[in-house]
């Protein structure tokens, strides 16, 4: 069998791509189908997937995490185009029938303000993946520039103290409801929960008007993905 490919346009000014994390919430009647109909609705879901392996969806499953959500696709890419068509695809398959996405979430990459560079914007491919939306207080906004680039320092060297997770940033400004999107890799789930309770006491935590809900992912392949829905 013979996987089309999806052409890329040009690419978006130096140091910005699009971020799409998608969450799939499946409904329970797709269990209720034939073993054949259930197996044949996953071959065409993923024949659409590798349709679009220009572009490397990250599969992850939250099968056991959460209630709410059962998989996530996490995309980064210079196409907003081909995001549009990927999940247009997906839907439109038999499986894509049962599917909701509860939580999705849009945002770019692009250079720190106080850094000038984003946040390790390549995937590490750690076991474990932590994503929530996050808004700062409006007062944060109306302090000093280089009051906030010194706060924020203070903010980072904690993040420094845990070398097992890898941080991403992505800004929604104006695309979405949020302000950042932040994900962070880790093979340690442990190391991010302390990470999460030392970030607390600092100073820029004080400023945070909304930082939930946060989902525990785990990278699998796009056939675990699909199999722990059900065989």
């Amino acid at each position: 069998m013979t996987v089309q490919t999806v052409s890329m346009p040009t690419p978006q000014k130096e140091g910005y791509r699009f971020v799409k994390y998608t969450f799939f919430k499946l409904d329970t009647e797709w269990r209720r189908l034939p073993d054949t109909a259930r197996r044949a609705s996953k071959t065409d879901f993923l024949t659409k997937l590798k349709k679009y392996q220009q572009i490397s969806p990250r599969t992850y499953s939250l099968v056991g995490t959460r209630g709410d959500a059962d998989f996530m696709l996490w995309i980064i890419t210079e196409s907003l185009d081909s995001i549009r068509k990927l999940h247009s695809e997906l839907m439109n398959t038999e499986l894509g029938k049962y599917l909701s996405t509860p939580y999705s979430y849009f945002a770019m990459l692009k250079p720190s303000e106080y850094f000038g560079r984003p946040s390790d914007p390549e995937p590490a491919g750690s076991t474990y993946l932590f994503v929530y939306p996050f808004t700062k207080k409006r007062e944060w906004y109306s302090i000093p520039f280089e009051e906030r680039r010194r706060i924020m320092k203070d903010h980072v060297q904690i993040g420094h103290k845990f070398s097992s997770v890898t941080i991403h940033t992505a800004y929604c400004f104006g695309l979405d409801d949020y302000e950042f999107i932040l994900s962070f890799e880790s093979d340690k789930p442990e190391d991010f929960l302390n990470l999460v309770m030392e970030l607390r006491s600092s100073e820029a935590s004080k400023y945070t008007a909304v930082e939930t809900p946060i989902f525990t992912c785990t990278s699998v392949t796009p056939e675990e993905m699909l199999d722990l829905l059900g065989l």
